[in-house]
């Protein structure tokens, strides 16, 4: 059947209309090496640089402070590696909470075999992580960095990002802050010291993530020296997919009051609407303070993958957190981290544009599905 919907846009946004513009534009415009002197050339570093300030503006950061990378996993490695390789004589001590997105946790990985400690935070049923433990554990002696996204990616709750940075400017701890599921629909909270974003979760092109770094912020990037992108990041930027991405964030963000007030409408219905349709189901996440976009719930007596696969096949692109493959078997670390239920789960995530008229065919359409999977599974 072809597609009635798209709702994965917590994986990746659509190309948003201004992005396709300003890039086949910038293709033609911006195909030159901007460090060189020619005129091709300079006219590719004034369309980098105009829209490295206008991604600046939006993200609230200056445009010296602001890098681009060719991805938000890797504006993370960078941010994370970058700053707690910056600050070695300060500490080899990190703190994160226990859901941050795996490029985090990865990173955090490479730190402890390298010699660091970790020390992970754990968060509440609604996904929230502890501000005072927070508090508490960038008090440590010798804390390097600590970590914190604005929303978590797979079940939307909002993180406490100013009172743990509130807590870090106390201590003299840089917060990284990884704004991917907000930058361009949510103001970014204040008191980061270094942020993260990626480009095609705001409807740019994929391969543009960005990493900022506060001026005063200790920062040295693990890999080996390049000129290019203030000596943080490694390799000739594409200029072109740059623009487009500025171009996206800038249009997301102006219409982002609006846009996201009435999605956010529209996953409270969902929220509302999927346990009254559906037998024991389990909506995850906090009801009120989250991303305006996303909604997970879990089915009981449900494999999420055969449910993901027969929505698939009506015509809805969902996603899950926590389907158990048969490579690893292991569950979302983030529904775990929660507590809740990770079998038959479902993220929906509403990308721009999505109708009234949409959300109601995904509500007639489920719990039949849900019946079906049981039934097969002799459990209806």
């Amino acid at each position: 059947m072809s597609l009635v919907a798209y709702f994965d846009a917590a994986s990746t946004e659509p190309l948003h209309p201004q992005a396709r513009e300003a890039l086949l534009a910038a293709l033609d415009a911006g195909w030159a090496d901007p460090a060189r002197l020619y005129g091709a050339a300079r006219r590719a570093h004034l369309l980098l640089e105009q829209a490295r300030t206008e991604v600046a503006e939006v993200l609230g950061a200056r445009p010296d402070e602001v890098s681009f990378t060719s991805s938000g996993t890797q504006a993370v490695h960078l941010g994370v590696l970058g700053t707690l390789h910056g600050r070695r004589r300060a500490g080899r001590h990190m703190v994160t909470g226990a859901v941050e997105h795996s490029s985090v946790l990865h990173a955090a990985e490479v730190h402890e075999r390298d010699g660091g400690t970790v020390e992970t935070v754990g968060v509440d049923i609604t996904g929230r992580a502890d501000a005072a433990a927070f508090a508490e554990a960038v008090a440590r002696p010798g804390t390097a960095l600590a970590c914190l996204q604005t929303a978590n990616h797979e079940v939307g709750t909002l993180q406490p990002v100013a009172e743990v940075a509130a807590a870090c400017r106390e201590h003299g701890v840089p917060l990284l802050v990884d704004a991917a599921q907000t930058a361009g629909r949510l103001p970014i909270p204040p008191g980061w010291s270094v942020l993260t974003a990626s480009a095609h979760k705001w409807g740019g092109p994929a391969g543009v993530g960005v990493l900022a770094v506060r001026k005063g912020t200790r920062f040295r990037s693990p890999l080996p020296l390049d000129e290019r992108e203030r000596r943080r990041v490694p390799g000739f930027e594409n200029v072109p997919a740059v623009v487009a991405a500025a171009a996206a964030l800038r249009a997301m963000a102006a219409e982002a009051e609006a846009e996201q007030a009435r999605l956010s409408a529209l996953v409270d219905r969902i929220r509302e609407q999927v346990p009254r349709l559906v037998p024991d189901v389990e909506v995850i996440g906090d009801p009120v303070e989250r991303a305006p976009h996303i909604v997970t719930f879990s089915c009981l007596y449900v494999d999420g993958e055969a449910l993901l696969t027969e929505l698939d096949k009506a015509g809805f692109a969902v996603s899950s957190g926590s389907s158990c493959t048969a490579s690893t078997l292991r569950p979302s670390h983030v529904l775990e981290a929660m507590g809740v239920l990770t079998h038959g789960n479902v993220r929906v995530s509403l990308p721009r544009g999505t109708s009234a008229d949409e959300v109601d065919e995904f509500l007639a359409v489920l719990p039949e599905l849900v019946h079906r999977i049981r039934q097969d599974a002799g459990v209806a």
